[in-house]
């Protein structure tokens, strides 16, 4: 593993499992670990999970900017995951219907099984099998998976926008949403 931080590949991957191990810990700690708490949100009963995650997007992206725009970080070294439009949607979908089935995505499925859930061990077979039958039909889908092509896009890239325009506008969508998850949290109480 190699970064834009990270001296050597053997720091990097001792780093990546000591920040593995917090941040399943919190997960877990955090009740995200419960399958009940995360299925919530589609039943517009229980919104912690969009919090934590809207707060560690817009925590995460203020950092990351911040210490790029102060030249600490070369944003040049950072890989992003290409885009594939159509077939991430399709991903995304899948992924979406495997949650709200399960209760836990990949990384609660590891918190949840490390605290002695079933449901999470079941999950994470579920996830084995899934990739196991992609990588045997993925001849069949390459032409779709390599389809739309958008290289490295962010949407400030896309936009031409600056990249501190699109965190204001994040954080007014933000706070949009919590008000809304705190209005449908007390009905729903």
């Amino acid at each position: 593993m190699t970064g834009p931080v990270v001296a050597s590949q053997e720091m990097g991957l001792v780093l990546a499992v000591v920040l593995g191990f917090f941040f399943g810990l919190f997960l877990e700690r955090g009740g995200l670990g419960n399958p009940h708490k995360l299925t919530g949100v589609f039943f517009l009963t229980d919104f912690v999970v969009p919090k934590v995650m809207f707060t560690a997007i817009l925590v995460a992206s203020v950092g990351f900017y911040l210490v790029s725009d102060l030249k600490l970080l070369d944003l040049n070294r950072v890989w992003i995951v290409p885009t594939f439009f159509w077939p991430q949607i399709a991903g995304g979908a899948l992924f979406g219907i495997g949650f709200v089935v399960s209760g836990y995505c990949p990384g609660t499925a590891v918190a949840g099984l490390a605290s002695g859930r079933l449901d999470a061990l079941v999950t994470m077979i579920g996830i084995g099998i899934g990739s196991l039958i992609f990588a045997v039909v993925y001849p069949v889908l390459e032409d779709f998976y390599q389809s739309s092509p958008m290289g490295a896009a962010t949407i400030p890239g896309i936009t031409g926008v600056s990249h501190w325009v699109v965190l204001a506008v994040l954080f007014i969508i933000a706070g949009l949403m919590f008000f809304l998850m705190e209005h449908f949290g007390r009905k729903a109480a």
